[in-house]
């Protein structure tokens, strides 16, 4: 089995919503032979859901991510490249092409443009591949750019990246050197720079698609109301902080 794919299947296994999922198997299992037993995994599930949907834990747990990085306002030099890490698509051909985006790649193509606007002299870095489509993220993005205005010329693409790490290893001896911007999702923000960091490429950080915008807001009752969205949000921060654990145990051995 191809390694991505499987790193891939075994990080969706371990999301919290399986967990549950697992822990009720577990409990109907031990029902009848072990009752205690089985109410411990009952207790642990029911547990695990409720903290992971209680906006006050998820905001806290994410923001502890995000508030990493300020967002980028400008440069006091001149910006060589901006970078826009590869996100994820559909490959619907019948909706326009900025429809076939998913949420994070239009997020950080509208913080692309934003900061193309302050700094004109900038090229673009589009990234990514995508094992669905014969047409990479980092092409869907460079089209979503052309179709708004940016000249094509101004826009590289990286189309063989399957994750962040490689992203790094492969752009990173292009722009060694430059003064360049990193354009990713706030959560995945840390992360994203410490490969590039790795790769001795220190670029400004261009956070955006925050989950939380209002860290310091907790004093509304929604606060303390278990949220669907919030579950998908720790899945969020659940995923990056495992990702932050294993990029940790490759710089031992590197």
């Amino acid at each position: 089995m191809d390694l991505f794919l499987l790193k891939k299947i075994i990080s969706a296994a371990i999301m919290p919503i399986n967990i549950v999922l697992i822990l009720l198997i577990f409990s109907l299992f031990y029902f009848r032979k072990r009752p205690h037993t089985s109410f411990k995994y009952l207790f642990s599930a029911f547990l695990l859901l409720f903290v992971s949907s209680m906006p006050i834990f998820s905001d806290t747990f994410m923001a502890s991510i995000e508030d990493n990085y300020e967002p980028f306002t400008l440069s006091s030099k001149p910006i060589d490249y901006i970078i826009i890490l590869g996100g994820w698509h559909t490959k619907n051909a019948a909706l326009p092409i900025t429809s076939q985006l998913n949420n994070n790649s239009l997020q950080r193509l509208v913080e692309a443009l934003r900061i193309y606007k302050l700094h004109p002299e900038a090229r673009i870095i589009t990234s990514g591949h995508h094992n669905r489509d014969i047409v990479s993220n980092a092409e869907k993005m460079k089209r979503s750019l052309i179709l708004l205005g940016i000249p094509e010329q101004k826009i590289m693409t990286e189309n063989f990246p399957k994750d962040t790490e490689e992203e790094a290893q492969l752009i990173s001896p292009r722009v060694q050197g430059t003064n360049v911007v990193l354009i990713t999702n706030a959560g995945h923000m840390p992360r994203s720079m410490k490969y590039f960091q790795l790769q001795g490429v220190f670029p400004i950080a261009a956070p955006t698609g925050y989950w939380v915008k209002n860290p310091q807001d907790k004093s509304s009752w929604k606060s303390y109301i278990p949220n669907s969205k919030k579950l998908t949000q720790t899945t969020a921060v659940w995923y990056e902080s495992l990702g932050r654990l294993v990029q940790w145990f490759k710089t031992l051995f590197n």
